[in-house]
């Protein structure tokens, strides 16, 4: 039995590794570009997620005060930008669990906003909070009202232990 010579396979052979490793590649960047839209996708979910809670406490607000001018009725809660901040998915957690914690100034008044903002500031200066693991410090820098709607800014940074 004569064993054929493998000189006559190896083009053969080359070309089929060459499909292999092209199939493997294309895998490879096929599934990059799906994590990275899916990715994309989920973040524009999170913001939507957001935005539909806010506008959900603001339309029950408004129809609960709508007699009333000078009364909080919108909380608007807004990070400044921070080296040290979070990602932009834990940023958008961070900022529904600020708001849900600034809901006790909604339907106060307004002209009452100096104790308010006092309030605010001990309660939520240098607090903790735990997202996705990682622990964050707030620290409320400005707080605005206007035509009824409360715009707090703060500033989100890791935290460091003392």
């Amino acid at each position: 039995m004569r064993i054929p010579p493998f000189a006559r396979y190896r083009p053969l052979m080359r070309m089929t590794a060459v499909f292999v490793l092209g199939m493997i590649v294309g895998c490879v960047v096929y599934n990059g570009v799906f994590h990275l839209s899916y990715n994309e996708l989920w973040l524009n979910n999170q913001e939507l997620q957001l935005q539909l809670h806010q506008n959900e406490e603001d339309i029950k607000t408004l129809k609960k005060y709508s007699k009333r001018q000078t009364v909080i009725k919108e909380i608007k809660v807004r990070a400044e930008d921070s080296d040290k901040g979070p990602d932009e998915a834990s940023l958008k957690v961070m900022l529904q669990k600020l708001g849900d914690e600034l809901e006790v100034l909604r339907g106060r008044d307004v002209f009452n906003i100096d104790e308010y903002s006092k309030m605010t500031r001990i309660m939520l200066n240098q607090k903790v909070y735990t997202v996705r693991e990682k622990e964050y410090t707030v620290q409320v820098k400005t707080m605005l009202v206007m035509e009824g709607v409360l715009q707090v800014w703060v500033q989100i940074r890791m935290h460091v232990p003392a």
